[in-house]
């Protein structure tokens, strides 16, 4: 296992607001700072925490919000971890609480905070335990996909067996969502909805300002798929829009295969995640792996 802290990877300071400030105040901050959260503390105490997928939700279902403070939408009580706790404790504890930010406490106080983004960039090399008993396939790092070509703007970890995948495997993939994405998405496809490209428009959305297409994001799982061992195809794809990606964000996919359905069709979890770490598509894949032919 690699020995890395999560005083390695957390980023400091982490952005605070007290629990009775209005939650505009603390959408503005978000945008303001172009974070993803705000850890919420109440006499110096950490009590909760608010993220930007938080007040998406409350304001889709309240729609007016101006009379909602911080303290009535903030998630509670708050996970945190020590920032002299090993990475895999880290990732054990997002995985188990289902979340995808993490405040990093030290002596008692608030250090930082951890975001799935942060790590990873590390996770592919954390070794998980195998059930007593069963062997685990010999796994490496793929580092050049079976794609026609790639880009200087897109990153991606993909690791899996030499032939086709198997169980355990995963990968992870990057890309910008640039203005120029989304107009030639537009025009392809024909969704033009005011929505994505017109600004003046937007401003008066509930999201106040344009946002990429949601069957945009999720292609971001497609690319990442591409990016593993062998020919991969879609059979079904199940999703989930948790929350709007800005036009110009960086996001990414992450994909891990999680059941063996038959002997060539398999189960992976999938999600994308914004460039604060923030879940904002998550759901299940179904592909046909076949190995790629040597003369292919």
């Amino acid at each position: 296992m690699l020995s890395l802290h999560v005083s390695e990877v957390m980023r400091t300071p982490a952005s605070t607001i007290t629990p009775g400030s209005p939650i505009v105040e603390a959408a503005t901050r978000l945008r303001d700072e172009g974070i993803g959260s705000l850890v919420v503390e109440r006499d110096g105490e950490s009590v909760g925490i608010i993220t930007e997928s938080d007040i998406v939700a409350v304001t889709a279902a309240e729609g007016d919000t101006r009379k909602l403070t911080v303290e009535d939408v903030m998630a509670t009580p708050l996970v945190t971890v020590g920032s002299d706790a090993d990475l895999g404790v880290a990732v054990d504890r997002l995985r188990t609480h289902g979340i995808k930010k993490l405040p990093v406490v030290e002596d008692g106080e608030l250090a930082g905070i951890v975001t799935t983004t942060d790590i990873s960039r590390y996770v592919p090399h954390i070794t998980r335990p195998e059930p007593s008993g069963e062997s685990t396939p010999e796994r490496r790092r793929f580092t050049r996909p079976d794609t026609l070509y790639e880009d200087d703007d897109w990153e991606f970890d993909s690791y899996g067996v030499a032939d086709g995948i198997d169980v355990g495997d995963h990968v992870r993939f990057s890309k910008t969502l640039s203005e120029n994405d989304v107009e030639r998405f537009a025009e392809i496809s024909g969704d033009t909805n005011r929505l994505h490209l017109d600004e003046t428009f937007a401003r008066d959305s509930r999201f106040g300002r344009p946002i990429v297409h949601g069957t945009l994001v999720s292609g971001i799982i497609s690319a990442a798929l591409a990016r593993l061992p062998g020919l991969t195809i879609y059979l079904s794809q199940e999703l989930a829009y948790r929350g709007p990606v800005d036009i110009g964000d960086r996001v990414t996919a992450h994909c891990e295969v999680v059941e063996q359905l038959e002997e060539n069709r398999f189960r992976l979890s999938t999600a994308v995640d914004d460039s604060d770490g923030e879940c904002v598509v998550e759901g299940d894949a179904v592909v046909i792996s076949d190995p790629i032919s040597e003369s292919g």
